[in-house]
């Protein structure tokens, strides 16, 4: 039996079945399909179950920011590591459960904001929240504390908001770390909200540290930076970058709070939430050896400049080479 006829069997499990399910229909396959002893020794075939479905959360806007509906399966094409793969789940304006973190900085430099921040939270996650999502409230300043765990009630989320505190350092990088290691066991998608001014002070994760895990957890980051004083000499323009870069990486998005405010940046976060595809494939002909596998997504059909594509950048598909370590989260 052909190794491509072998492969499309086993992905023909459905994505929902059970392991137990998805072990007995192999075990049941592998005898039909495998060919004798002598057959592989003569036609030197090796044979690899490919089971793990690799999915990106894809928005599109035209060159106004406008965002642009109604594409279909065939208009997308999808590259790993520049290998053509073939899409196997096309879904338009995703109503997966939604896993969302709110991280908000409350180190010395926000404390101007926080009554606005802390209302502009509470309008955002009333507008967002569905009766499938999972929401959970944190604050970073010297350290990460958690004021609610994972909830679908809003009056919760509320009360967690009154609770915010201050504190003098800023561990963004220990909050992103934190927060993906949390939203890594979800399902379906995870996204991590952080409002910040841009920085890490706490020197303990570093940025790489933050980017890894967040990937190896699919975690996509939306920054909303919140810069009190526009053309202040005390701003931390390479926080910001970073915090940009961030978004860019894990298929998310950056957005700047002065322009329209934290109400309008929020919007912007739940609207786009609200306007993806979700494509799936089953990864066709991978190098061994590689555990960082790039991905690109394009729509032949229209001309490069005509559309903004954002997707993550790729995904780990091996362990990390040291144990994972804990941030701790009070």
């Amino acid at each position: 039996m052909p190794n491509g006829l072998f492969q499309q069997a086993v992905k023909s499990c459905p994505i929902k079945t059970s392991l137990f399910r998805r072990a007995l229909f192999c075990a049941v396959l592998l005898p039909v399909l495998a060919p004798s002893a002598g057959a592989q020794e003569d036609s030197g075939a090796t044979f690899r179950i490919e089971s793990k479905l690799v999915n990106l959360f894809v928005n599109v806007t035209d060159r106004n920011g406008s965002i642009v509906g109604g594409l279909t399966k065939d208009d997308f094409k999808i590259l790993e590591d520049g290998r053509p793969q073939e899409i196997a789940v096309f879904e338009r304006e995703s109503a997966m459960p939604l896993s969302l973190i709110l991280a908000i900085d409350t180190s010395a430099s926000t404390a101007i904001d926080r009554t606005r921040e802390r209302d502009a939270s509470k309008t955002f996650i009333h507008a967002l929240m569905r009766e499938q999502d999972q929401m959970s409230l944190i604050e970073f300043a010297t350290f990460v504390n958690l004021l609610v765990p994972f909830t679908n009630k809003v009056g919760q989320l509320d009360h967690g908001l009154n609770s915010l505190k201050g504190g003098d350092a800023t561990a963004l990088y220990d909050a992103i770390y934190a927060a993906s290691d949390s939203l890594a066991s979800k399902k379906g998608r995870k996204v991590l909200v952080i409002v910040s001014d841009g920085g890490d002070t706490a020197k303990n994760s570093t940025y790489d540290d933050a980017l890894e895990h967040a990937l190896r957890g699919e975690v996509m980051i939306y920054s909303i930076i919140d810069v009190p004083i526009e053309a202040s000499a005390g701003r931390d323009l390479g926080g910001e970058h970073a915090l940009i870069t961030l978004a860019e990486q894990t298929g998310g998005k950056s957005f700047y709070a002065e322009q329209g405010g934290l109400d309008k940046a929020f919007a912007k976060v739940s609207d786009d939430l609200r306007t993806q595809y979700m494509i799936g494939y089953y990864p066709h002909k991978q190098e061994p050896g590689i555990s960082f596998h790039r991905v690109s997504v394009t729509v032949p059909r229209a001309a490069a400049e005509q559309f903004n594509i954002r997707y993550k950048a790729g995904y780990y598909s091996e362990p990390p080479e040291q144990p994972k370590r804990r941030v701790p989260i009070d």
